[in-house]
């Protein structure tokens, strides 16, 4: 860590942690959530009562825990997970987003949605089954997403008698993945979501794991390096003129740091623009700080009176990003309409809009088996593509790897203004 990380004020001790889990179906997604919020004490009691009517409506023996986050009662009746049900609750260590999302290959989309800002992936895996490709595909999902952390939970320990064997063995089946997929940091946990094995408390039934239980993870992994400290990017997303007479020559430009750790007086370059100035000020409602960092909204204030406006990027002057109008991008396609090659599109990247051309689709990802088809380039919903996209003037970008702000761009389609493609630049 740089002597700039270590310097940021609160950074150390960021409380939120997103998550999302994904699975096969009847992979007990719902379950580990029901028993996270249980066990950690994060139901009220109206809504413990309502689960316990809900399980008796339903003929359970015990009460459902996958009942509190299936919220919909067409998904209910069907006994799967179809939308994101988005579930907020904390612990005195941390505070956590969960975004519980469909196994489903059709909802691709909804899985890419839920996961987008996450910084954790769960994926659960049946002790009984091993992994399968839906694991595969949503291990590389999470990857494609630049989810920094991913658990492989291996549920329905009680079903194979807590073997050892069993977990390991799946521990192997994975690890082939880890290099093709580009996950750094991966960790296995058996667990039994029903039982509330390793859960929140130590299973009794596993004296041979000796590692975290998922809680335990989830309120102690380390997110600090998750956002990008290295590449400093400020999109502007408004200019400030009070005009008020107090103010009377006050200017500044609003928007939320992209990356990097500022500091008031270093050397700044305006994009698209190029001219140099000094980073005079950071300004806030609260006053004045003396250092900025990811994802704080504020406004820069520069020594010199330049031309800005939304959409422009203030950058250091020693280190720009790349600039350009033909941009290589994976994309998930979100819409039923099929995307268009040649067609134009409406692009937002950061904080700036501009019109698009599609100008081709390289291949398209088998996400179940990772192969690339360069044969039927026809891309639908739910399915992922590498594509090149022409824009109307340039934008200023890194790969998405680098920066998830400035390497992500939404693509809509200009007559119904719905979005239809999420992507990921190159």
């Amino acid at each position: 860590m740089s002597k700039k990380e270590e310097g940021v004020p609160g950074y150390l001790d960021m409380e939120l942690l997103r998550f999302t889990t994904a699975g096969s179906v009847d992979d007990g997604k719902s379950t580990l959530i029901g028993r996270l919020l249980y066990d950690s004490k994060a139901i009220f009691e109206d809504q413990m009562e309502q689960l316990e009517i809900a399980s008796v409506r339903r003929g359970e023996e015990q009460v459902n825990l996958a009942l509190l986050t299936d919220g919909l009662r067409a998904e209910r009746e069907q006994g799967i997970t179809i939308d994101v049900a988005y579930r907020y609750f904390a612990t005195p260590r941390r505070k956590f987003i969960i975004a519980d999302t469909p196994g489903h290959v059709q909802y691709t989309r909804n899985m890419v949605t839920g996961a987008s800002t996450a910084n954790l992936a769960i994926i659960l895996v049946d002790a009984r089954n091993g992994v399968l490709e839906q694991t595969i595909r949503h291990a590389y999902i999470a990857s494609l997403l630049g989810i920094p952390h991913t658990v492989i939970c291996v549920n329905k320990m009680d079903l194979v008698d807590y073997s050892e064997d069993v977990f390991e063995n799946i521990r192997k089946q994975f690890d082939p993945f880890k290099e093709q997929l580009h996950i750094s940091d991966v960790r296995f946990i058996p667990i039994s979501a029903k039982k509330g094995d390793n859960v929140v408390d130590p299973s009794e039934n596993m004296e041979w794991y000796h590692g975290t239980t998922l809680m335990e993870l989830l309120e102690t992994i380390d997110i600090r390096s998750d956002a990008d400290l290295v590449n400093r990017r400020f999109p502007v997303q408004y200019v400030i003129r009070p005009q008020r007479q107090e103010f009377h020559d006050y200017r500044s430009y609003a928007g939320r740091v992209a990356g990097g750790v500022w500091t008031p007086g270093e050397k700044v370059v305006v994009l698209p623009g190029g001219q140099e100035t000094v980073l005079e000020a950071i300004d806030t409602m609260n006053g004045q700080m003396e250092m900025a960092f990811p994802p704080q909204s504020l406004a820069f204030r520069l020594a010199d009176d330049i031309d800005i406006s939304r959409g422009d990027m203030i950058v250091p002057a020693d280190q720009r990003p790349k600039i350009g109008q033909e941009i290589d991008l994976m994309v998930c396609w979100l819409n039923e309409k099929p995307m268009v090659p040649g067609g134009k599109y409406t692009i937002r990247h950061t904080t700036s809009e501009l019109r698009g051309i599609i100008r081709e689709v390289g291949y398209k990802v088998n996400i179940n088996t990772l192969e690339q088809d360069a044969e039927d380039l026809t891309v639908g919903l739910n399915e992922i593509a590498k594509i090149r996209i022409k824009t109307s003037k340039p934008i200023f970008y890194d790969s998405y790897r680098q920066n998830h702000i400035t390497g992500s761009v939404i693509i809509i389609d200009e007559g119904t203004n719905n979005t239809v493609g999420a992507g990921m630049i190159i």
